[in-house]
């Protein structure tokens, strides 16, 4: 490991400082390191020709690395200065210690699913494809707005839906907005798609837990509501209409993620969901 990309989260005050002594600490083990400024949106790809790139901020900074290192199969070492840290879960007091184990070759390295989206038939001229570690969601694009879609898996259909939208999301995004919406938390060690309809029409839509192996395939269809938008773990939108239809896989790479071990994904819900067993738990 001869080179480092350090990922700033810009909107965590810390980060900034706690990146200037990390990178004050590889130089003294002759580690090139620079630095990368994350506001949150960046259609950017910084990570090529770096060894290792370590994230200071919250999951949605690990989100944008994982984006950028999975193709060239880049490790992750993710510092949690965020909120709920169920991705970033190396905490800023471990970084030392967690950083020595990870240069020295002791670090459990988990490999993480992740989705690819795709526009396959569309009546736009502008193409689309993206993907995210955490979710694919398409939904109206104003609040309290419901649209129609027709979902299918493997070319089978699954049915017609009416709701305000549909979240398709890996094991490692089932603890985010599917969790919001009601959906499965699924250990991030399986293999699953997770597909949460988000505020049906009908109650007898529910969660639906499927093999990554398949192809989900969601079509747009007329409705009062024209205005419907597609985002890829939270980024910018991009607009869909009626006729659309995307197809979701999973990703044939796998990200490498550096301490994200099933001890602290559980400790996580503990920690974060109050996940205890009850109210006095």
């Amino acid at each position: 490991m001869k080179k480092c990309l350090i990922v700033v989260n810009t909107h965590k005050d810390e980060s900034q400082n706690l990146g200037r002594m990390i990178q004050s600490y590889l130089a003294a083990k002759s580690i090139e390191s620079f630095v990368f400024c994350f506001d949150g949106f960046s259609t950017e790809n910084p990570f090529t020709g770096f060894d290792f790139v370590i994230t200071l901020g919250g999951d949605g900074t690990v989100l944008f690395a994982a984006r950028g290192c999975v193709k060239n199969k880049i490790p992750v070492f993710p510092v949690n200065l965020g909120e709920f840290g169920f991705i970033a879960s190396i905490q800023k007091n471990e970084w030392q210690k967690e950083l020595d184990l990870f240069l020295a070759g002791k670090s459990e390295v988990d490999e993480r699913n992740m989705l690819n989206a795709a526009l396959v038939s569309t009546r736009q001229s502008e193409p689309f494809s993206g993907i995210g570690l955490n979710d694919v969601v398409i939904c109206a694009k104003t609040a309290a707005r419901t649209i129609m879609f027709t979902v299918s898996y493997n070319d089978v259909p699954l049915g017609t839906f009416k709701a305000d939208g549909i979240i398709i999301s890996t094991a490692t995004g089932s603890t985010a907005y599917s969790a919001s919406a009601g959906g499965p938390i699924i250990d991030p060690e399986l293999d699953a798609l997770v597909l949460t309809p988000i505020n049906s029409f009908s109650l007898s839509s529910r969660p639906l837990v499927l093999s990554p192996r398949g192809e989900v395939g969601i079509t747009i269809l007329p409705s009062r509501e024209n205005d419907v938008i597609i985002t890829i773990d939270g980024q910018k939108p991009f607009d869909l209409h009626e006729g659309d239809c995307i197809k979701i896989r999973r990703l044939q790479e796998k990200v490498k993620l550096v301490g994200c071990t099933t001890n602290k994904f559980y400790g996580a819900l503990r920690s974060k969901l109050n996940w205890s067993g009850g109210p006095h738990a």
